[in-house]
């Protein structure tokens, strides 16, 4: 029976609420007045529900479903203006002993080149992250538990923090690792990570199941509950999200905006971030052998319905979308992107050889982080390397009481122009220079405290004369 509340996965991911949901959809996809009900209701930036955000996607009108993009593009703007928080995932190894079907690291793929960094190893990564700019990094690892225990992800996070490389320095450190036990859970948060981030990948049980038919990854309760083991070890931000291909996509986005409904309802506080990835080539992998996938319509659908369901939480798409994808995508909902990434074990000090791959998937938009940071600003958004709010404390439901009030902008905005004139100093191009720039003092007006605003401005020379990371 369906029960958000519910600490069981099968009670607030309810397989029979979810077929009732979208039976209703389809039933009433179009009822003009219950739509515009549904957008009327979503104006006023509190979220809705997820059988009416399946009925806004099962939406066939042209003219409603262009209200709902125009409605997901002001929520954006309202609650996160025009800044685009920048990251970088770092694999630490490609060791697995899952049998997930569509991933390349499952344990009895043979071809790809399965790989560990040393501490010694994790430093170089770290120092040519740096050099790009970095200032946020996601670790990632396969689940085995002889070659990746959690004494060795401690250990890495440890090393990342440490290394300081001239002006170079990595703030936060957020965490994509498998399902694991509360205790372990106090062991990421008093190692200081930023945002526990686990993908669902599909919340149908049955297809779950099949698409993870050996492991630990195969308990589909253990792997759904994660999150709340998570939070009840003291972790305040957690991030959630399906593979898209998968499994049909309506009973994944329903499932998803369960997930944020249930740990709203039981955690005190909803997701800090939703990611929208699609399934992608990888090295015995071809997506083509997945029938569920989503063309860029529906995909754009679904990251305007989910900045409408759930406004104050962060929207994630990484380069396994093309440039163009996330260009179409950004003022729609989503708030932070990848740049430069690599998704194999030590991509980034050297490129690996083709003979050589560990990569989890391939990298559609293949930009340097300069180029990225360029392109965001002739789009006219402010690229973002800020961290403030994870070393100030402004996690979970402090985070989030302060972006409902819309107090967060005295934060945000600031911090996002100073990490961005640190980016323009130390490592951008000229051109890219040049614009950032122009964009820091078309934008330094739009800080809402006068107060703030004149501190920013001082920040902002001193940053020019040589002084480092000032935060809000």
């Amino acid at each position: 029976m369906y029960d958000p509340k519910s600490g069981e996965a099968t009670e607030f991911i309810d397989h029979e609420e979810i077929l009732e949901t979208l039976d209703y959809a389809k039933a009433n996809k179009g009822n003009r007045e219950l739509i515009e009900q549904i957008i009327e209701k979503a104006s006023a930036g509190k979220g809705i529900s997820h059988r009416e955000a399946s009925i806004l996607l099962e939406c066939d009108q042209e003219d409603l479903n262009e209200k709902m993009f125009t409605l997901a593009k002001k929520l954006k703007q309202k609650l996160y203006g025009n800044r685009i928080v920048m990251f970088a995932p770092l694999y630490l190894s490609n060791y697995c002993v899952n049998g997930c079907v569509y991933c390349p690291y499952h344990h009895k793929n043979k071809t790809i080149s399965r790989k560990k960094l040393t501490q010694a190893e994790i430093e170089k990564e770290v120092i040519a992250l740096q050099d790009m700019g970095h200032k946020r990094l996601v670790i990632e690892t396969g689940e085995d538990p002889v070659n990746n225990p959690m004494e060795y992800v401690l250990d890495s996070i440890k090393t990342i923090y440490n290394i300081k490389h001239k002006n170079g320095a990595i703030r936060r450190v957020n965490i994509n690792i498998a399902a694991t036990t509360v205790e372990n859970y106090r062991k990421l948060k008093e190692a200081q990570i930023g945002t526990y981030i686990l993908f669902q990948e599909t919340y149908h049980k049955e297809n779950y199941e099949t698409l993870h038919p050996t492991g630990p990854k195969h308990n589909y309760a253990y792997h759904t509950e994660a999150m709340d083991r998570a939070m009840e070890g003291g972790i305040d931000d957690v991030g959630i999200g399906v593979l898209f291909g998968l499994n049909m996509y309506r009973y994944d986005f329903t499932g998803l905006l369960m997930h944020a409904e249930h740990l709203e309802a039981r955690m005190g506080v909803g997701p800090h971030t939703i990611s929208v990835p699609r399934i992608r080539p990888a090295d015995d992998i071809d997506p083509a052998t997945f029938t569920n996938a989503i063309d860029d319509d529906v995909f754009a659908k679904i990251v305007a319905i989910i900045r409408i369901a759930v406004p104050y939480t962060g929207m994630i798409v990484s380069t396994r979308e093309s440039q163009k994808s996330r260009e179409r995508v950004l003022d729609l909902g989503i708030s932070q992107i990848s740049g430069a990434s690599s998704t194999s074990v030590g991509g980034y000090d050297h490129k690996e050889a083709e003979d050589d791959n560990s990569a989890q998937f391939d990298v559609n938009d293949t930009r340097t982080l300069d180029q990225v940071v360029n392109w965001l600003l002739d789009l006219n958004y402010i690229p973002s390397f800020c961290t403030a709010c994870y070393r100030e404390g402004r996690t979970g439901d402090r985070f989030m009481k302060l972006v409902k009030s819309g107090q967060i902008a005295n934060c945000c905005l600031p911090n996002a122009l100073m990490t961005l004139k640190e980016y323009l100093e130390d490592y951008a191009s000229e051109d890219t220079q040049r614009k950032g720039e122009i964009a820091i003092k078309a934008q330094i007006s739009n800080i809402p405290n006068p107060k703030v605003r004149v501190t920013a401005q001082e920040h902002l020379q001193e940053l020019h004369d040589g002084k480092r990371d000032f935060r809000f």
